[in-house]
């Protein structure tokens, strides 16, 4: 289920939460040995555990994470009450999600 990330994933993950603003993407990836939890949404990316840079051309999915799971909230995101749509997608099962939307 774990598959490695790059810059075109993140871009893909960015570019489908600015078509679908209703939706916020959590993604559990594992850096360096390290979970990291990643909120989407409309467009821009951020750590939920780490600090995120303040330069965008920092990417927040760095190429060595690994997806463990992705979850769709919908939007607004309220950590404390989540609204799940989805939960637990794999890559392979979002791929087909950001074909619907062309990204």
């Amino acid at each position: 289920m774990s598959n490695l990330i790059n810059s075109s994933i993140s871009k893909r993950l960015e570019q489908y939460t600015t078509k679908r603003p209703q939706e916020v993407l959590l993604i559990t990836v594992e850096i360096a040995d390290e979970q990291d939890q990643i909120a989407i949404f409309k467009g821009f990316s951020s750590s939920l555990m780490r600090s995120t840079a303040f330069d965008p051309d920092v990417p927040v999915l760095p190429d060595e994470a690994v997806i463990l799971k992705i979850d769709r909230v919908a939007s607004p995101y309220n950590p404390e009450a989540p609204r799940y749509i989805q939960q637990g997608l794999s890559w392979d099962e979002m791929q087909v999600l950001l074909s619907q939307v062309r990204v």
